[in-house]
């Protein structure tokens, strides 16, 4: 067998394993690494939940993912019905900052927009959007409030990834342009590569990660 049929199947048997997936209609094909998966499933937590137990199977270099959420009909709500409930969930989470965060719905995708202090914030606010019934999708175009003092940025970005013991970060370089982020480098999974960009993150003033970390 082929390593690029050992790794689609690897990522059959993952999607299969996965209790919160129903992977009967998900296809997978696999070249040098890179998988592609594509289908439909009943509703965008299933979509996300799918590309991300793709993402953590060895071998996995990078993902596209052209899965189509097909709702059924008891899970259809009108757009006016999502809208109100992701208002609610927003304001029910406590790490999205309140009324920062404005709500749109067409056809049942929604786009978050406003500004956060952090990503971690921003990140929340998609989470909730994610998990609403109705849901097709979600865009999430809200940004993240620039700081004035970005100076040592890249430095301490490079000090938080060296203190990890995840990877080796002699193979990882950070630039930084004011609080726009750029990583580059090598690391040997796709789980050390997104530690990497939630490390980057997470520093005081990051208002844009490219990660450009590629696995070896």
């Amino acid at each position: 067998m082929s390593q690029d049929s050992q790794l689609k199947q690897s990522v059959l048997d993952e999607l299969n394993w996965e209790p919160s997936i129903d992977a009967a209609h998900i296809g997978v094909t696999a070249r040098d690494g890179v998988i592609s998966l594509m289908g439909h499933v009943d509703s965008f937590t299933q979509k996300r939940a799918a590309e991300t137990a793709a993402g953590r199977v060895r071998s996995v270099k990078a993902l596209a993912e052209e899965i189509e959420v097909r709702l059924p009909f008891d899970n259809k709500r009108g757009d006016g019905e999502i809208a109100a409930a992701a208002i609610e969930r927003l304001a029910w989470d406590v790490p999205v900052p309140r009324d920062d965060i404005k709500v749109r719905v067409e056809k049942g995708w929604v786009t978050l927009m406003g500004q956060t202090d952090w990503h971690y914030q921003k990140a929340a606010a998609e989470q909730d959007g994610r998990g609403l019934h109705g849901v097709v999708g979600v865009s999430n175009q809200a940004t993240i409030k620039p700081q004035v003092n970005t100076a040592n940025l890249s430095d301490a970005i490079g000090g938080a990834l060296g203190r990890s013991w995840f990877f080796d970060s002699d193979n990882v370089t950070v630039s930084a342009d004011g609080g726009k982020v750029k990583l580059s480098g090598t690391v040997e999974s796709r789980h050390d590569r997104e530690v990497a960009e939630s490390t980057a993150w997470a520093a005081p003033g990051a208002t844009a990660v490219e990660n450009n970390i590629t696995i070896s």
